[in-house]
């Protein structure tokens, strides 16, 4: 069993292929991109967090769509960690989890690292090492040496694997207020 994280999904919204510049003709299209890419990685027995925006605009208030959708989804779990989009009914899926902040257990380093839609400048166990993945910056920023942004438009609209996460913040600059809050 592995995790699996991205964010800013955005299904059924077709503003934001303008606004971030995504390349697909229309929502359906991303929509189906988006799944297929997830089918690639995400194996029958392996967990799915969605880090928040799971859907947006017209559709998102469609519970219909929403189930369906869900239903194409990938894994053995599906969770949700609450974005700035996310409302009922999308909140009202068969999650297999759902919440604002949480702390998961991945890696080798027996660290839980957190998962919240916003980037924060700390959080448990960051003086340690913990990670914290993140979302709701789109493209505008791929995060920090210990914050990184999982993002669907930060990695070409699939999901990430906790390696593929350490091996980018590994890239990554400091972010420049950690000695602001962390000494």
């Amino acid at each position: 069993m592995a995790n699996w994280y991205t964010a800013d999904t955005h299904f059924g919204h077709e503003n934001v292929i303008p606004f971030c510049g995504r390349p697909f003709r229309h929502a359906g299209h991303m929509d189906s991109v988006l799944i297929e890419n997830m089918w690639k990685v995400v194996q029958p027995e392996d967990d799915l967090w969605i880090i928040g925006d799971f859907a947006v605009g017209p559709k998102a208030k469609d519970p219909d769509y929403l189930n369906i959708l869900f239903g194409q989804l990938p894994g053995a779990a599906k969770h949700l960690i609450i974005g700035n989009h996310d409302l009922a009914p999308t909140l009202d899926l068969p999650w297999d989890s759902v919440s604002h902040l949480t702390e998961v257990p991945d890696g080798a380093d027996g660290l839980y690292h957190t998962l919240c839609h916003y980037p924060m400048i700390t959080w448990n166990g960051a003086r340690k090492g913990s990670l914290q993945l993140f979302g709701h910056v789109h493209n505008q920023w791929q995060g920090s040496r210990n914050a990184v942004n999982v993002g669907v438009d930060q990695w070409d609209f699939r999901p990430v694997s906790f390696r593929e996460v350490v091996r980018r913040a590994e890239n990554l600059k400091v972010n420049k207020h950690w000695s602001d809050v962390e000494r």
